[in-house]
């Protein structure tokens, strides 16, 4: 380090790089004139001359360049001190910034990890269902793949809505008939047309092969298998619950299926004409509860012509009753009127009894006039 008055300047600083060659070139200098001293004194006072006013002049530019150095220095040194307080300030405003950013986002990270849990609640729950009726599909295929376990969900969708539909002493479940068949409900209609059987059936593997047919053929196939499965159905009631003399004139086919029924109008609809021809009415759950809605109509329509020849009974013995209260009300007229006619003839009786006392107690008996007999009879 060089100091030069009140500044301190390291080696390779330029000023310092720029003196030393000025002092260097000097040296050279002298080292020239001594040299050539021999040759011309008077050329050398005049050199020696000029080298002390440049150097002089060097000197001075040296000074000045020393102060306005000074003047860099304390510049650059009030400048860093207000960059460093402006960096200061905006370093502790961004820190405050980010210090609310960061609340302000872990308050909404809470709020959203709240919502996300009552979110994996609500589907855990939802799992849970789903993972019950899906149970409980399989519980209902495992019921629908087997004939009886199959045949007893269609009896008991068949007697919840003739339970819901007509009243209890108007069906029969499981009926017996006079040929040994049993019937999944009999509906006691009056005659005509007397009472009906109502049987419930589901060609179901039918119907699910028809709906899992890929090409035309098994199409084909499937709509033959579900065609043969109704008319087998269809024959099987006719000739089993339709009996004269013993039933009406008609049965109905249950199907528990909305969807087999409606694949049987919309794609089938010579098994309808043929459930027409044998007198086998094809129902679903929807259309079931029509049929027995109007039953229930009939059979109270009948019940009320049952009971007619009773109220028109019952209306004879009101009248009789009405007639036999008229007489009883003249008689008890007549015996009014006679306590009434009683009633004046003792009066009377009493006011003559009362004069004939007053008499007596006055001594009047001067004044008793003979009274007829037709009087004293009125009087007693």
């Amino acid at each position: 380090m060089i100091r030069l008055g009140t500044m301190e300047l390291a080696w390779n600083d330029p000023v310092v790089l720029i003196v030393g060659g000025l002092v260097g070139l000097i040296v050279l200098l002298l080292l020239l004139v001594l040299r050539a001293s021999g040759r011309a004194a008077q050329p050398l006072v005049q050199e020696l001359g000029w080298l002390g006013q440049r150097v002089q002049s060097l000197a001075d530019g040296q000074e000045r360049l020393a102060g306005g150095l000074h003047h860099v220095s304390e510049a650059q040194a009030v400048s860093q001190t207000a960059m460093l307080q402006v960096m200061e300030q905006r370093l502790a405003e961004v820190q405050r910034q980010m210090g609310e950013s960061l609340h302000g986002t872990a308050t909404r990270t809470a709020h959203s990890l709240g919502e996300l849990q009552q979110r994996l609640e609500t589907i855990d729950k939802a799992q849970a269902n789903i993972e019950k009726l899906s149970g409980n599909v399989l519980g209902l295929q495992d019921i629908l793949s087997n004939k009886q376990t199959r045949g007893a969900f269609g009896e008991i969708q068949l007697h919840d809505i003739v339970l819901k539909a007509l009243p209890s002493d108007s069906y029969t479940m499981q009926a017996t008939l006079s040929n040994g068949r049993r019937a999944d409900c009999l509906i006691h209609l009056p005659n005509p047309p007397g009472p009906i059987v109502i049987d419930s059936k589901f060609p179901l593997e039918a119907y699910e092969a028809l709906r899992r047919a890929q090409g035309q053929a098994d199409l084909d196939l499937a709509a033959r298998q579900l065609r043969q499965a109704v008319r087998t159905h269809i024959k099987a009631i006719s000739e089993r619950y339709i009996l004269e003399g013993e039933t009406a004139d008609g049965a109905l086919m249950f199907l528990p299926s909305e969807a087999v029924y409606a694949e049987l109008h919309a794609n089938f609809p010579e098994l309808i004409r043929d459930g027409f021809a044998a007198r086998v009415w094809i129902v679903s759950p929807t259309t079931c509860m029509a049929t027995l809605n109007t039953m229930r109509a009939v059979l109270k329509d009948a019940r009320m012509r049952e009971q007619a020849g009773a109220i028109r009974k019952e209306l004879a013995l009101l009248y009789q009753d009405v007639s036999r209260l008229g007489d009883r009300v003249a008689n008890l007229d007549r015996h009014f009127g006679q306590a009434a006619k009683d009633i004046e003839e003792i009066r009377i009786s009493s006011e003559k009894a009362g004069r004939r006392a007053r008499r007596l107690d006055n001594f009047d008996f001067e004044e008793l006039a003979p009274e007829s007999p037709a009087m004293i009879g009125g009087a007693e």
